[in-house]
């Protein structure tokens, strides 16, 4: 590897963005921050041209894209999705399931568990380095299922947890009602082997979740989609997951920043109550992610339609996830919602790296962390992109 150092960019930290720095890479890791001025050695110079310097996004919510989704358990689908979001300046996802019979799930986890084993052997360059899998369901409310397939529905205490728990060395995140039979037990086996116990998809009510956090759940998936809220019974407000998602200081949080499953003002209202250091943004982009308008497109056992920029059920009475990846959210979160760029990014790449324990190595342009990083232009397409220090485009 050639060790280099990018000029003339806008660097972007945690916390600010800096200009007139050197980004120096070397031996496939962030070394430095100097000034331009002071450079010294054999360093490859590598001019950003004005543009951001940003780290690679993580995206921890993310089901597809080009017409292929992670519930394919085939080459094919994974190269298609890992190659355009590596493309689009996303370096490292979650491999993220949807609502299926039990053994096309498992199907799913073996094929990522050898999938990041060949990763680690060199194969696959060019492709967004996958973390893990992110298993979203099949244990839900039906009444907050929303475009899961209903048939596939189950509880966590039916056994069948455990054939899932069988990939539990590449299982990330777990997402799952907290009210069901079985959601306490679950919870507490996912702490023992160390996967985020996540909430989602959820009726809930705060007494019914509060033991569950108690035990051990962290996470919570997609704010205000397919989550309970609070509701009267007679004069008594009874306190829904959104609720408990915005008001509990330990739990992390997620939200799909499309600008069509959240209007801005929802969206600062999350960053407002939880803040960039635990409010994750995810695309949950579906296999109609790059797709036109009118376009269908399946997950699980479902179809859907691209509709207005955004996944539709075919009778428009609820989204089918995004057809927009990470990527083309942080515009959004900058220029809609009004985030501050460094903030808009951490949510993009430092904080869910922390959420699924890679923070140590992921997430930041920080010295000794491993060199993925992007350059976006003035409209956050990505002109570079750097993974574990190799140019990738």
């Amino acid at each position: 590897m050639t060790d280099i150092a990018l000029i003339n960019g806008q660097i972007v930290l945690p916390d600010q963005v800096v200009n007139g720095q050197a980004l120096v890479v070397r031996a496939g890791k962030i070394a430095e921050l100097v000034s331009e001025n002071a450079l010294t050695g054999e360093l490859e110079i590598v001019d950003a041209q004005g543009g951001l310097i940003t780290p690679g996004l993580i995206d921890i919510h993310i089901h597809g894209a080009l017409g292929h989704t992670f519930n394919e358990p085939t080459d094919q689908a994974f190269e298609v999705i890992l190659r355009e979001n590596a493309r689009r300046g996303v370096t490292a996802l979650l491999a993220t399931t949807a609502t299926d019979a039990i053994a096309n799930l498992a199907a799913s986890l073996a094929c990522a568990k050898r999938w990041m084993a060949e990763q680690e052997a060199g194969l696959h360059s060019g492709c967004a380095q996958l973390l893990g899998a992110h298993v979203e369901g099949p244990y839900f409310a039906p009444s907050q299922a929303g475009a899961q397939d209903p048939a596939h529905l189950r509880h966590p205490d039916d056994g069948t947890a455990a054939e899932l728990l069988e990939f539990a060395e590449c299982i990330r995140v777990m997402t799952y009602a907290p009210e069901l039979p079985g959601a306490l037990a679950l919870t507490r086996r996912l702490v023992e082997l160390g996967i985020v116990a996540a909430a989602g998809h959820s009726a809930a009510r705060e007494e019914e979740v509060a033991p569950v956090i108690d035990a051990g759940l962290s996470h919570m998936i997609h704010l205000w989609s397919a989550q309970s809220t609070i509701v009267r019974e007679g004069p008594w407000r009874k306190l829904g997951l959104l609720e408990v998602s915005l008001a509990y200081d330990d739990l992390t949080a997620e939200i799909i920043c499309d600008n069509r499953h959240l209007p801005p003002t929802l969206m600062q209202l999350a960053y407002k109550c939880i803040g960039p250091d635990r409010l994750c943004a995810i695309s949950d982009a579906t296999s109609g992610a790059g797709l036109p308008d009118g376009a269908r497109f399946r997950m699980g056992g479902m179809e859907y339609e691209v509709c207005d920029g955004v996944g539709m059920l075919f009778d428009r009475t609820a989204f089918a996830g995004s057809t927009t990846l990470l990527s083309q959210m942080l515009p959004i979160l900058i220029h809609d919602v009004g985030i501050p760029i460094a903030h808009a990014v951490r949510m993009a790449s430092l904080t869910p790296a922390r959420v699924i324990g890679v923070a140590d190595r992921k997430g930041s342009l920080e010295a000794g962390k491993d060199a993925d990083l992007v350059i976006f232009d003035a409209g956050f397409s990505a002109t570079r992109v750097m993974i574990g220090g190799e140019w990738i485009q």
